[in-house]
């Protein structure tokens, strides 16, 4: 299976944890058609756990199973799944973080991307993960973008954004304690998330794409009154950025920063640190949310959301978010290949 514009793009599927929702979100999406007309799927993981999925979903998915060391360019016009044969369904407990979920995860999403690495697919989703089963399975392990750029071997700036529909939100710091976060908060580091979020965003089809640049202190800094970063940070980013031609405002007040994006005024908010973001999206939209890497040579999509154990194995896990992240991987590659 190769990578051809004239094709539907080619997507690999890695399954996540298999404690929580992942197995039957997997099997889902393998199994709707607006996903199947859109894209060529080729699923990384453990048949038996994606058939335990299945049958919890209560749902036939037709996926061709091949080995891990099949030759894909014989299968181009199939459904594939590549099954690894690494994690007994039986030795799953539901809603629990176990070291070989995490495993079992990490080796799926390894493979996929590395199919992206090397032309097999356009791109890559996976269903959702658990970080405390990743962390006990691979000592410092931090967090998909750190993993994803060591097994690719990408050495340039990347960064996670989340996606609803057409608003997109981007941040500055991420995965950190908040209290670190002022101090992470440079110039440089500000602007180089504006030229990435400017570029990722073209990348998906913006032409010109409108980015609201949030504060960090309330009210904006209220002149300086509550903190100066707005003033000797975050405007001076901003201006860098619109004297390259990025289409940014602010620093705004980030408690109506995302009214102002959802009515149109913007088409992305760059936050200054997770939440900041995630509490937006997630109230607008937390069963369609994405969330993309941003940065890397192919589009990398996973639903917003987390494990659910709470409702896992239950049947009722909606594939709203899965299947939102799947066609938007699907568009950016269709784009992609029509830009080169």
């Amino acid at each position: 299976m190769k990578a051809d514009a004239r094709r539907k793009p080619v997507i690999a599927l890695a399954m996540g944890d298999p404690a929580g929702i992942s197995p039957e979100l997997t099997a889902k999406l393998a199994a709707l058609d607006e996903i199947r007309g859109k894209a060529h799927l080729i699923v990384i993981g453990d048949r038996r756990v994606f058939d335990a999925g299945a049958t919890v979903a209560g749902i036939r998915a037709e996926l061709k199973t091949v080995g891990p060391d099949t030759n894909l360019t014989a299968h181009s016009d199939e459904h594939l799944f590549i099954d690894l044969g690494h994690l007994d369904p039986a030795s799953v407990e539901r809603g629990v973080a176990a070291k070989s979920g995490g495993a079992f995860a990490l080796e799926n999403y390894r493979r996929a991307l590395l199919l992206a690495r090397d032309g097999v697919a356009d791109a890559v989703c996976f269903t959702p993960f658990n970080k405390k089963a990743m962390r006990l399975a691979r000592d410092g392990y931090d967090d998909e973008i750190a993993f994803s750029a060591e097994v690719v071997g990408l050495e340039a700036p990347a960064s996670e954004f989340n996606v609803l529909g057409r608003l997109w939100n981007a941040r500055v710091t991420s995965h950190i304690p908040l209290r670190d976060v002022s101090s992470k908060l440079t110039v440089e580091r500000i602007h180089r998330a504006l030229k990435l979020t400017d570029a990722c965003m073209r990348r998906a089809g913006f032409i010109e794409p409108r980015i609201a640049v949030a504060a960090l202190n309330p009210h904006a800094g209220d002149g300086g009154n509550f903190g100066r970063e707005e003033i000797d940070v975050i405007e001076p980013a901003v201006a860098a950025g619109q004297h390259e031609g990025i289409a940014a405002e602010g620093p705004f007040p980030a408690d109506t920063v995302f009214l102002r994006t959802k009515d149109g005024g913007f088409d992305a908010v760059l936050t200054m640190y997770h939440d900041q973001g995630q509490i937006a999206m997630k109230l607008m939209g937390f069963d369609r949310g994405v969330t993309l890497l941003g940065g890397f040579p192919f589009p990398i999509c996973t639903p917003a959301h987390g494990t659910a154990y709470d409702i896992a194995g239950k049947g009722i896990a909606s594939v709203g978010a899965s299947q939102a992240a799947l066609l938007l991987a699907a568009e950016m590659a269709m784009a992609q290949q029509k830009a080169q």
